[in-house]
């Protein structure tokens, strides 16, 4: 059965025929040379760069493969990370909307900032309709894509990973897929990392403290909104605290609306903050819920180590999402495409090994993860300022608009500190958060220049991660 079958996939892929399997038990006896856990962006992109190499790929979700994309999003996504990776832009039903910019708005509603620039030019896009896009590039570059089956466990032998046990969620069945090298881009829930003996030396766990909790809702409002070419964030500590909550538009009269809570002991529900403290706000009076629903993301810099012994971390798994407003798919596609060259660099040297993906974390570090650092020490700042103190500091501009792009876009955080500002401080009694706004600024910049400094091998790794936790428990303090 297992010839008959290999010989069909065979002439298929030599026909140009892509290929689904219903069913992993089908697959069982395979050894492939990459298997992917989870097909959204990240392991998608993993996916489709290794196929495209000629590698033979596995990559399975849980999901049936109509619903792959459909997942609680905030659905905005910057121009740039198409430009990047060299993606076709969205366009047709899959573009929702072109946006300009974001505004960001104080606790008191009395101040807001536009945030607009080359950087921050991008798309709301239909979630499931781009989710389906990167799946079909996947199978269309030759990967073998199996539905409705569930990552049990990683096989590991001498702690080396060798494949990964799964479920097929239909029959219930438990089989072996064996490959190479194994992706986990499961996501949040991180199913593989989590069952990482410490021998492997990737961090298994994350800190609550370190996850935001959200809750979101596609309406339709009875009035268009205004400026619906920018995207809002609205920071209040009573409302979403340790967060935020927005309102993305999706079309002249459709919004994507939400609210995060980071998730520190006692806090709220977010759904029960969405509709006790937004959309009881005359904008939603009479608005219609189209779709609605939740979900958890890591909130903070990414893994120190994303990779092992025949496995790779990447997307939300290894925590490559943006620190401020949570936006996971560009930093999850990219690193995807970085995992998937990494990988088949190490096929061609035969070296699957630790040393052998090695370079995957530094070259995430410096594409993304230096910024993404950065900017888990300013989440860190946003968490201990008051209402009051946001309120004040935007009201001053302490930062502003074209800085707080710079700084979203990974450069140094720049504060418009001024003799005046400081006499207006001093007054208020706030020169405590003026030097808390300046060791901020000093600290961001180490950061970032640490991450930019990320080991080219193992040997160097320990020295840096010490240095790195240092750095960020003297942020946190």
């Amino acid at each position: 059965m297992f010839i008959f079958l290999l010989g069909i996939v065979n002439v298929m892929k030599a026909r140009g025929c892509k290929l689904i399997i219903k069913s992993s038990e089908e697959q069982h006896l395979k050894k492939f040379d990459v298997i992917v856990v989870g097909a959204g962006t990240a392991g998608c992109m993993t996916a489709k760069t290794v196929a495209d190499a000629g590698l033979e790929v596995c990559l399975i979700d849980r999901k049936k493969k109509e619903e792959i994309g459909n997942k609680v999003c905030g659905d905005a996504i910057g121009r740039h990370h198409f430009n990047r990776l060299s993606l076709d832009y969205p366009s047709g039903k899959e573009l929702e909307r072109t946006m300009v910019g974001i505004t960001v708005h104080s606790p008191d509603l009395k101040t807001m900032v536009h945030v607009k620039g080359k950087g921050l030019y991008g798309f709301i896009v239909n979630r499931l309709l781009f989710g389906q896009r990167l799946l079909r590039d996947a199978i269309n570059a030759g990967a073998t894509f199996i539905e409705s089956t569930q990552a049990v466990e990683p096989i590991i032998k001498d702690n080396f990973v060798t494949g990964v046990v799964v479920k097929d969620l239909t029959s219930k069945n438990k089989t072996k897929l064996n490959a190479q090298v194994v992706v986990d881009a499961s996501g949040f829930s991180a199913v593989l990392r989590k069952k990482l003996p410490i021998e492997i030396g990737i961090e298994t766990n994350v800190d609550q403290k370190d996850v935001a909790i959200c809750y979101r809702e596609i309406r339709e409002l009875v009035e268009p909104i205004a400026e619906p070419e920018y995207c809002a964030i609205f920071f209040n500590q009573k409302v979403a605290p340790g967060a935020y909550y927005w309102i993305f538009p999706e079309g002249a009269k459709k919004v994507n609306v939400g609210l995060g809570v980071s998730m520190s002991k006692g806090f709220p529900n977010p759904k029960n903050q969405l509709y006790n403290h937004v959309l009881s706000q005359p904008l939603f009076k009479g608005s219609s819920i189209t779709s609605g629903g939740g979900g958890q993301v890591p909130t903070r810099r990414p893994l120190d180590r994303m990779v092992g012994d025949g496995i790779i971390i990447a997307g939300d798994a290894a925590c490559q999402v943006n620190p401020i407003h949570g936006g996971g798919m560009g930093p999850s596609m990219m690193g995807g495409a970085l995992a998937g060259k990494t990988i088949i660099e190490a096929m061609e040297r035969r070296d699957m090994s630790r040393e052998g993906l090695w370079l995957y974390n530094a070259r995430y570090m410096q594409s993304y993860g230096a910024k993404q650092a950065g900017l888990d020490v300013f989440r860190m700042l946003l968490q201990k300022l008051s209402d009051d103190d946001l309120n004040y500091g935007m009201k001053h501009r302490l930062v502003t608009g074209a800085d707080a792009l710079k700084a979203s876009m990974g450069e140094d955080l720049h504060l418009n500190i001024t003799e005046a500002t400081r006499r207006i401080f001093r007054g208020l009694r706030k020169v405590s958060l003026l030097k808390e706004l300046r060791r901020t600024a000093d600290m961001l910049k180490k950061v970032k220049t640490c991450y930019n400094n990320y080991p080219t091998s193992p040997k160097d790794f320990d020295v840096w991660r010490k240095k790195a936790q240092d750095l960020f428990e003297k942020a946190s303090g």
